[in-house]
């Protein structure tokens, strides 16, 4: 699977999110790149959505990983912020590998971290444009005058046997809301 989608709304990147669920299933690894602020958590809230896990899902930043039990009879979602990991180590300690084959895993900051905890998984990275008026701190990329809808590009790459074949089904194939796998 290779996709790219331009994603214009915050509501749009939920939907992206419901979009993929369907496909995912008991030991998929999703891992989530991208700057701070690009999506990675709202992308996480709509697969959430749409596998019908408990949220609400809110960026697990100071408690690393949060579980989210299906609510649907389904896998569970672990969400996981390696932000904070500085080591492979670090994540070793975390010990996902443990509980991977029953529940998605969805890895926001991952570069160089837990992409070999799997040969199969779904790598997804959004790159949202940069500029503007500068945030209080003189980061442009941190403005208060940034609208919250800025557009974003989400490239989407299946990476393994398991991914082969598998298509990103189009938002008209999808139930109005929140009902995925």
């Amino acid at each position: 699977m290779h996709a790219v989608e331009q994603v214009g709304t915050r509501a749009e990147m939920q939907r992206l999110g419901e979009r993929l669920a369907p496909l995912l299933r008991a030991g998929d690894l999703v891992l989530l790149t991208g700057d701070l602020g690009a999506g990675k958590t709202t992308l996480t809230q709509g697969i959430g959505a749409g596998l019908g896990v408990r949220g609400p899902i809110t960026s697990p930043t100071f408690v690393i990983a949060r579980v989210h039990p299906s609510q649907v009879g389904g896998p569970p979602l672990v969400h996981v912020d390696a932000y904070r990991l500085g080591s492979i180590a670090e994540v070793d300690d975390l010990d996902l590998d443990a509980g991977l084959d029953e529940a998605v895993t969805v890895v926001e900051w991952v570069e160089g971290l837990v992409e070999g905890l799997s040969a199969n998984r779904l790598q997804v990275h959004i790159v949202r444009p940069h500029g503007g008026p500068a945030g209080p701190d003189g980061d442009p990329d941190q403005s208060a005058d940034e609208p919250e809808d800025v557009p974003r590009q989400v490239s989407v790459e299946g990476v393994g046997a398991r991914w082969q074949g598998v298509e990103l089904p189009d938002a008209a194939q999808l139930p109005a809301s929140g009902a995925g796998a």
